[in-house]
């Protein structure tokens, strides 16, 4: 059986998704979101429109709308009515993703990705009646696909994007198929195998949409009956409308996931830096992190203001370098090399066909040599560019090309956007130099395929969608901070010892997470990568709730800690690590009543003290 690549198509256009590429789209300036009183919206949306306001969204609670040439002081100005509650900047939101590619032969046999049995999602079964739902806000899922539970899937297009079941681009598919490809004999299998799910396009033609959207978006999945929202998307600046969205969905019991972004930096992207949406980093097989995943400090604020949250920051990871999905039909390239009738892998580099014949070495193919005529040249990495390797073999009269990698691994590479080769080219491993050069012919095919390799946080956070899915089958009474307090307490710890700021608490692990809910109960998830659950009554606790300006405020007290900081727990989740003088105020960005369980450990232990209730 032959070893197969497969490389998307689109590849420049992927590399381009990170989401530093979203500043300075002219459109995005004059575009705002106005939260209206629901009673008094038609009257705002009149004033929107004599303005010169094109509406856009017409959401529950909030209208997004554009006004060409117009600042926000202006708008604000405009819109001076007391029906308006806030007018704000309608941020741009784009899908994350790099390119990258893998060895694999989806169209013979069904494939597991590598992140399947990296989060132990291969060990637990998933249980179709527990009404499990992922909603899925990207660019589509193309109904071209077959390796989907169709009957499961519905969707909502958002204004302007077109069909949900038409491709705006591979991204949305990709996505979609990491969670919830069907386990049928053949293509991938998702984590969730089969899932409901519910798929909302919000990416126009051009590859983003706004953080309106978003926050419409999320309304629909609630609408829906959606358990899980995945956003494999981002971009800079916070919107207090989109927050809003995401902090209503998890209060009714749901769970968001979000991508840290791809630009492998301290940034932080939104909406995975909102505190209701956990933020997910990206690993590779080898657990390494990704050298693309963005690492945002859990810090936020200034001088003796500084708070620590660590749900502003990475909270797990899962594998998303070279991950195998599904595409829309024909999306994807798919290489195949044997050598002296055996499979190697190799990856697609360009010019769909197929050579077969005698071999010939032309070392590193920095000139046209008349011995590779009528035969597939082998070519060593380095020197010149892959696109001169390959055109001094065709011109040579070679039939096809094969460069090998001067270092450990897959060599993936293009020939450039001025290509004008015609025959096919693959890269090839350095570890199969050998047996590649001593091989007397070769056979190569590189043709379409339905399944596609990616790269990005984007690949990784449907990943952990799917993961929670399956898990959350498993135990239907949890609520969604349930579902990821256990998924943190279980992670595998990864990188520097204990959480740290690129993979938070580790590598999620979907068995131990469900065993670690079946022995300690829904609200036993909190421990952050200990597998422990904080023991009570240690230390004393006292909490004391009130409001400051319609903020919510909470006055810790403690005693008994022998440690120099302490951890301070809300719901289960470490919110901050504090110096151990006793007192400590927590700040709850949330609008509305809730119910908040307190406890304060010893730092990095399990002495605690016992949970203290508030409740506003």
């Amino acid at each position: 059986m032959f070893n197969k690549t497969i490389k998307p198509t689109l590849a420049a256009s992927l590399v381009a998704l990170s989401f530093s590429a979203l500043a300075n789209n002219s459109e995005s300036e004059s575009r705002y979101i106005i939260q209206v009183d629901n009673n008094g919206k038609g009257i705002v949306k009149a004033l929107a429109r004599q303005a010169g306001g094109d509406i856009k969204v017409d959401a529950d609670g909030f209208i997004a709308a554009s006004f060409s040439g117009k600042s926000l002081a202006e708008v604000k100005g405009l819109l001076n009515n007391p029906h308006v509650k806030l007018v704000e900047q309608d941020q741009v939101r784009r899908p994350m993703a790099l390119y990258n590619d893998d060895a694999g032969d989806p169209s013979t046999t069904q494939i597991t990705p590598y992140a399947v049995y990296q989060a132990q999602a291969d060990q637990v079964t998933f249980n179709p009646s527990a009404g499990m739902k992922v909603c899925v806000i990207d660019s589509g899922l193309d109904s071209s696909n077959s390796d989907f539970v169709w009957s499961a899937i519905t969707g909502d297009n958002d204004p302007g994007t077109g069909n949900w079941y038409d491709n705006g681009g591979p991204h949305g598919t990709h996505v979609a198929g990491t969670i919830g490809a069907a386990d049928n004999g053949y293509g991938v299998v998702g984590m969730a195998p089969g899932v409901d799910m519910h798929i909302i396009k919000v990416f126009n033609e051009s590859g983003w949409g706004y953080s309106s959207d978003l926050a419409y978006a999320a309304q629909k999945c609630s609408q829906a009956g959606a358990n899980i929202i995945n956003m494999s998307l981002g971009g800079g600046g916070a919107n207090s409308t989109e927050e809003n969205a995401f902090i209503d969905f998890v209060q009714n019991g749901g769970f968001v996931v979000a991508a840290a972004g791809n630009d492998g930096n301290n940034v932080r992207s939104y909406p995975a830096g909102y505190p209701a949406v956990m933020m997910i980093g990206a690993n590779d097989a080898d657990d390494n992190i990704a050298d693309f995943s963005q690492y945002p400090s859990c810090e936020s604020g200034r001088g003796k203001n500084v708070t620590s949250d660590e749900t502003i920051c990475v909270e797990a990871t899962a594998g998303g370098v070279d991950t195998l999905s599904t595409y829309p039909a024909g999306g994807a390239t798919m290489a195949s090399l044997t050598a002296d009738g055996a499979g190697v892998a190799a990856s697609s580099m360009e010019n769909s066909g197929d050579a077969s014949g005698s071999t010939y070495f032309m070392g590193i193919g920095d000139s046209v040599d008349a011995n590779a005529a009528g035969k597939v040249c082998v070519i060593d990495r380095g020197s010149i560019s892959f696109y001169d390797k390959v055109n001094n073999c065709e011109s040579s009269g070679g039939i096809g090309a094969v460069v090998i990698n001067n270092e450990p691994g897959m060599l993936y590479g293009t020939l450039g956007e001025t290509n004008d080769t015609t025959i096919p080219a693959v890269g090839a491993a350095f570890e199969d130099r050998d047996a590649l050069l001593a091989a007397s012919t070769m056979d190569i095919s590189i043709g379409a395929s339905d399944y596609g390799f990616m790269s990005g946080t984007s690949m990784a956070t449907p990943a952990v969608a799917g993961v929670a899915a399956l898990v959350w089958s498993n135990h239907p009474q949890c609520t969604g901070e349930d579902i990821r307090g256990a998924l943190k307490a279980t992670a595998r710890d990864a990188g520097a010892a204990g959480k740290d700021v690129y993979f938070g608490h580790g590598i999620v692990q979907a068995a131990d997470a469900s065993a670690y809910l079946t022995a300690n109960g829904c609200s036993g998830g909190s421990g952050g990568g200990t597998g422990e659950e904080p023991t009570g009554g240690d230390l004393t606790l006292s909490a004391t709730g009130y409001k400051s300006k319609g903020t919510q405020l909470v006055d810790l007290a403690w005693g008994d800690a022998t440690t120099s900081n302490v951890d301070v727990y809300r719901n289960g989740a470490v919110i901050t690590t504090t110096a151990n003088d006793g007192a400590y105020t927590d700040t709850i960005n949330t609008k509305g009543g809730g119910t908040y369980q307190y406890q304060v450990c010893e730092a990095s232990s399990t002495v605690c003290s016992a949970t203290v209730t508030v409740t506003f």
